[in-house]
């Protein structure tokens, strides 16, 4: 099978019969196409017969107006080719899908919500590297999976109709969207139909992750105590063991929801609660009453209880480390970045959308009090541990993730814990430091849908 890169242009109907094609002699001899008979045009799902014919010195593709109407191609777009021919199939792309979970065509500033900037940078990442991506919403999959209602960037955001995508990156933001029968069932008969790659295909609960992991020696150390609470038994153990224990919603994000447990020094038990309102506390005359409350909640929430960390912090406030990491364009799990994340006043979780701020992980250690020795390797230590539990995650849970964002601490002494996989990591909170137009993690993407598709 050969590969290129081509540039796609419209030619008139005047000057091309419907269905076939120009391609430059060059292109014909290095791709080995034959011009005596009929070979298939394919682009995500679309397949077509055509007859390729010499378009001279030219480095571009040529079609006729309509095939570019029936194929979902657009005039100008860069795309890679391949072809293959066992198959007698010349194919386009890669054609990347990413299911979102909003659009609105009036908020010209922030169609797609909180990742609308991310969805322009993908839109540029994919300029760079010859593939097309649009976005889609649940309610846009219609009966007809072979084609999509979509939206994708030309001078501005634009609906079109495209063929199903040779790839599909779920972005969705909500369970309640992900497991809805049109979704699971788009996404069954996308993959056994027209062989799409989908990744990230669900939300991890943090039960699941721990209980995965914990079997892997290898990624015992990084693991702190950690259970799904079931029982006032499961509670008080951890807290005869550790002085601070947190419990955490097993389907939480953003740091909503979670409880720190302390015991204080006379026997009574502080909580603190975080809220989109802010952290609240509230003390307790014992470990039974603090649980007649939790067990109320326990009705409509499931929890991890972990144990209480005795982290880094800057000023009092704790801090922890966000490590992104990428299926890269050869299929292997590689570090993006990691940021430091310092917890806002008053909040002892780090999330941006808690009052966190970013910071390199290097000035975060250099102010963290961290044994210098310690300081040092931390980093490495941190690709690393990340690395691994990348890895151990795919082998233990069988489901396809191509992007991950692990959430790191290390403690007082230059220890690296884990505390949370999250299978679809924000994008607006964990950017890369620098003013760069694309970032890393839109590029990575790109190469890895390159890779599923064999581009």
């Amino acid at each position: 099978m050969s590969k290129s890169k081509i540039t796609v242009q419209l030619m008139s109907s005047a000057l091309l019969p419907n269905d076939n094609i120009k391609l430059g002699d060059r292109l014909i001899k290095q791709l080995r196409i034959p011009t005596d008979r009929s070979i298939w045009l394919a682009y995500g799902s679309f397949k077509q017969e055509v007859r390729v014919y010499s378009g001279g010195k030219t480095a571009t593709l040529r079609l006729h107006p309509s095939l570019f109407s029936r194929s979902g191609l657009l005039p100008r777009t860069v795309l890679n080719v391949k072809y293959n021919a066992l198959e007698g199939t010349l194919r386009l792309g890669p054609l990347i899908g990413v299911m979102v979970s909003r659009y609105d065509s009036r908020d010209h500033g922030k169609p797609f919500g909180s990742i609308s900037s991310f969805c322009l940078e993908m839109v540029k990442a994919c300029k760079t590297q010859g593939a097309y991506v649009y976005f889609f919403t649940p309610d846009m999959i219609g009966s007809n999976l072979s084609s999509l209602e979509a939206v994708h960037y030309d001078a501005g955001w634009k609906k079109a109709t495209f063929p199903a995508p040779d790839v599909i990156n779920n972005r969705l933001f909500t369970r309640k969207l992900e497991n809805s029968p049109s979704v699971q069932h788009f996404m069954k008969e996308v993959k056994s139909r027209f062989g799409t790659h989908v990744f990230n295909e669900k939300f991890l609960d943090k039960s699941e992750v721990f209980e995965a992991l914990g079997s892997n020696e290898k990624l015992q150390p990084y693991l702190p105590e950690s259970y799904l609470l079931r029982n006032f038994n499961t509670l008080k153990a951890m807290c005869r063991t550790h002085s601070t224990v947190f419990l955490k919603p097993v389907r939480g994000s953003l740091g909503t929801g979670i409880i720190r447990i302390t015991r204080q020094g006379d026997g009574t038990y502080q909580t603190m609660t975080t809220s989109l309102a802010g952290t609240k506390k509230k003390t307790y005359p014992s470990l039974l009453k603090l649980f007649s409350t939790i067990s109320l909640k326990m009705r409509k929430t499931r929890y991890q209880i972990q144990q209480g960390l005795d982290l880094i912090r800057i000023q009092g406030r704790n801090v922890d480390f966000r490590a992104l990491v990428h299926k890269n364009k050869s299929g292997d799990w590689s570090v993006t970045s990691i940021v430091a994340r310092i917890a806002g006043d008053n909040h002892f979780v780090s999330n941006l959308a808690r009052g966190g701020s970013l910071s390199t992980v290097k000035d975060a250690l250099a102010s963290s009090g961290v044994p210098l020795t310690a300081r040092q390797t931390a980093l490495p230590r941190m690709k690393q541990a990340a690395l691994e539990i990348a890895s151990g995650l795919e082998k233990a849970i069988p489901l396809h993730f191509g992007e991950l964002g692990i959430d790191l601490a290390v403690d007082t002494t230059g220890h690296i814990w884990l505390l949370e996989v999250n299978s679809k990591p924000s994008k607006s909170e964990n950017a890369p430091l620098n003013s760069a137009k694309i970032r890393p993690s839109a590029v990575r993407l790109v190469q890895y849908c390159r890779y599923l598709s064999g581009f």
